[in-house]
């Protein structure tokens, strides 16, 4: 849906950030609001716009996702999510140290070592709250095949204006005003010539002239 629909409010509301007035959120059956917040937390990871990166090494940074992972858990976790590759080539690898919110690597870089330690935690629940927004669009493609891996298995919950991260979703569901106007796959909306048709042909249209 479009800014300011209520995508992220959603979001909010599933990993109880704030419980709303009226409805519930239930998984398996179960409302959220009868769990503690570590029970629940524990079973959910989360991916922002701008991934949090602490000083430290890079190693350390995807460790976070869970504390007592050895080092071949990390590696694995990063070659899952193809964050493997670009670690490698740095000057110490693994050891190579960031700076606080990773200002010495790139967008993308960034997102990846997000992506490995969210994959590293193994969450039941991903939830990618416009996770790819601040990176261009040949760079989210390069992480695609991260993106694919890190959702395999899982529930998985992605808000995103970049169409191209959702169209293979099971269901899509279109948000305005806070409501839910349109749901089905990007094919069965995509017939219907409705508001989420609309959203994709003027995104593309705007690809096209850009």
């Amino acid at each position: 849906g479009p800014t300011g629909a209520g995508k992220a409010p959603i979001a909010s509301r599933l990993s109880r950030f704030y419980d709303g007035d009226s409805g519930s959120v239930r998984i398996d059956g179960h409302d959220v609001r009868d769990v503690t917040l570590a029970s629940l937390r524990r079973q959910m990871g989360v991916m922002l716009q701008e991934p949090f990166l602490f000083a430290g090494s890079i190693r350390d940074n995807i460790r976070y996702g869970r504390l007592d992972a050895t080092d071949a858990d990390v590696e694995r976790a990063a070659r899952a999510v193809d964050a493997h590759g670009f670690i490698s080539a740095l000057p110490d690898g693994y050891d190579t140290i960031v700076q606080e919110r990773g200002s010495t690597l790139s967008a993308g870089q960034r997102q990846l070592v997000a992506f490995a330690r969210v994959m590293l935690a193994d969450p039941r629940i991903l939830v990618l709250d416009e996770a790819t927004s601040s990176i261009d669009t040949a760079t989210e493609r390069a992480l695609q095949a991260g993106i694919r891996h890190l959702m395999t298995g899982r529930t998985s919950f992605v808000i995103a204006h970049r169409l191209s991260t959702i169209e293979d979703a099971d269901l899509i569901c279109y948000v305005d005003h806070g409501r839910i106007l349109e749901r089905g796959t990007h094919a069965e909306l995509m017939a219907r010539h409705g508001a989420y048709w609309r959203l994709v042909d003027a995104q593309y249209a705007s690809m096209r002239r850009g």
